[in-house]
């Protein structure tokens, strides 16, 4: 069905493109990931945009859901506030190389249309301004740009856009056809893409994004959008092989395998950063000489920055220097030594393994006992899909079952388990919500039985928990059982805030019998470093007096973000 078309650039119409550019980067993002060749050949260029995005879409949605539920109802956002939490949502989410230059192309946009702060909307030359700032930031932030590359597209966009008289539909519409124009380009431009038979995979991102823009302005999807251009046709064949193989053809082309190119850097750095602009330019000089691919955007005291290095504790070492880094995210490109380039001894592959993300120390130990291979996701640190993936490979497993134990990692569980697929691995995503459902779905795990037997029982385990997770709020906010002040207690069932109360154990006590009104045979009990000594005991003791054959198990979780993490079954 044809999409409504915008007439003026404001937060309506901000809305609308983030979420058909969302929709266009899932749709592509296979494609995408396959023809990841640089700067680094790990094939999640498509997944990083993607999950960048997708943070941007949620500030944005969030934004019209504040005024939609607020005092202002009947009113909407101005298109500074949603162009504010477009930007700001794509800096905290950006993911790799692409996804940060993204987060600075939509900063970029927003610093223009937000110029004097009172612009109901924009039109054509406003658009025009906003693709020529946006190129421009994007280009400044990379410490050594490179041509051919996504840098290339959006300049040859904004060039188009500026040539272009009329309407945000026309100015949109040639900066898209510029973008393509450039993107078929690309090849001849950088020597690891003709090798390959490729366009840039960030580039080619960017043209879905501005593809979405046209059609947010005139209603219809533009038609054309592909991996090679006319000028490229002779590799056709070689770009459907690199589609059928995954990324595989990318480090071949590339001249490494499984990540950098030979001598290259073996990890990549990401962190979010509160620093001054002047820290933030000392930080620049100092990262360019420990890697490359370095890449730090923002403002205003927040900055996402990026680099690939060899010494990863340098480069966090240097943003604590800085400032404040936190989200920190490193991920090691190869399964060789980082440092001496030599492979590891081969080992026979085991024919199942359980991946599994959990949330403090204390529940990884647990679940390494149990001999699940683990990905900790510190309070505020979720990991990336390229994490997930690399824990897959670590497994060494023909068979892998991942467990995400979050609702959040849904999409970068999913969009990990496709990677893996395409590696040869037979992956089964199991969506727990908690770490509490893949407790119980690791008790029931047995190797010896059949891979999707054993999947259906874990799956039922999980999906016959209910969980709960006692938090203190952090700001004032409206929730299913009212509005929540800063510092209350928050008691979560199954995902909604079911109790708001002043002390945590009273909390908790109340969280625990709603949820054991619907019945249950053992109740398990996740422990916080922060949760106060005497809760333990205090449930324990409830459940004993209060209900009959329902057994207590209790677990220390370690900095695990939530107070108390509860599971029934």
């Amino acid at each position: 069905m044809a999409q409504v078309p915008q007439t003026f650039f404001d937060a309506l119409a901000v809305r609308t493109w983030c979420g058909l550019a969302l929709r266009a980067l899932g749709q592509a993002r296979e494609e995408i990931d396959a023809i990841n060749v640089y700067p680094v050949a790990d094939g999640d260029t498509g997944t990083n945009l993607y999950l960048t995005l997708e943070s941007a879409v949620a500030a944005v949605e969030a934004v019209f859901a504040g005024y939609e539920a607020g005092p202002a109802q009947g009113t909407g956002p101005s298109l500074a506030d949603a162009v504010h939490a477009m930007a700001h949502g794509a800096l905290i989410g950006a993911r790799g190389n692409s996804g940060t230059i993204l987060a600075q192309l939509l900063r970029g946009m927003t610093q223009v249309l937000t110029a004097d702060g009172t612009t109901a909307h924009t039109d054509g030359p406003g658009l025009r301004l906003a693709l020529r700032h946006a190129a421009d930031s994007a280009r400044q932030a990379v410490a050594h740009p490179v041509e051919g590359t996504v840098l290339s597209v959006a300049s040859a966009a904004a060039d188009a856009a500026e040539g272009a008289e009329g309407d945000c539909g026309t100015v949109a519409r040639a900066a898209y056809e510029g973008a393509r124009t450039a993107l078929a380009a690309t090849p001849g431009q950088l020597a690891v893409l003709e090798r390959a038979g490729v366009v840039d995979a960030g580039g080619r991102g960017l043209v879905a994004v501005l593809a979405a823009l046209v059609e947010t302005f005139t209603g219809e999807a533009p038609t054309g959008v592909r991996s090679t251009a006319p000028a490229y046709e002779a590799h056709s064949e070689a770009l459907a092989e690199a589609h059928a193989r995954g990324a595989a053809a990318a480090p071949e082309a590339a001249g490494c395998d499984d990540g950098p190119a030979e001598g290259g850097p073996a990890f990549e750095v990401i962190y979010l950063l509160e620093a001054e602009d002047t820290a933030v330019a000392r930080l620049r000089e100092r990262l360019d000489g420990l890697g490359d691919s370095l890449v730090v955007v923002g403002g205003d005291g927040l900055w996402n920055v990026h680099v690939h290095v060899d010494d990863a504790g340098a480069a966090v070492e240097a943003g604590v220097e800085a400032g404040r880094p936190y989200r920190i995210r490193i991920t090691h490109f190869g399964l060789g030594d980082a440092h001496t380039g030599r492979e590891r001894p081969p080992r026979e592959r085991a024919q199942r393994a359980v991946v599994a993300v959990v949330p403090g120390e204390g529940l990884a130990g647990l679940y390494t006992e149990a001999g699940a291979t683990t990905v900790l996701a510190r309070p505020g640190e979720p990991p990336a899909s390229g994490e997930l993936v690399q824990a897959v490979r670590r497994a060494h497993a023909r068979e892998v079952v991942l467990l995400p134990n979050d609702a959040e990692l849904r999409h970068t569980a999913a969009a990990a388990a496709e990677q893996a697929r395409a590696e040869g691995i037979r992956v089964a995503l199991i969506p727990t919500r908690s770490a509490v459902q893949g407790i119980a779905a690791l008790a029931v795990h047995a190797p010896e039985r059949r891979f999707d037997e054993d999947v259906v029982q874990m799956t039922s385990a999980a999906g016959a928990t209910r969980h709960a997770e006692v938090v203190v709020a952090e700001r004032q906010s409206w929730t299913m059982a009212g509005i929540c002040q800063a510092g209350d207690v928050l008691g979560l069932i199954d995902g909604d805030v079911a109790v708001i109360g002043s002390d945590v154990t009273a909390t908790a006590e109340t969280v625990l019998d709603r949820m054991l009104q619907a019945g249950g045979e053992l109740v398990t009990l996740v422990l916080g470093d922060e949760a106060p000594e005497e809760i333990a005991g205090r449930l324990e003791t409830r459940v004993r007096e209060s209900y009959l054959a329902v057994d207590t198990v209790v677990y220390r979780g370690g900095r695990q973000g939530a107070l108390l993490l509860i599971g029934v079954e």
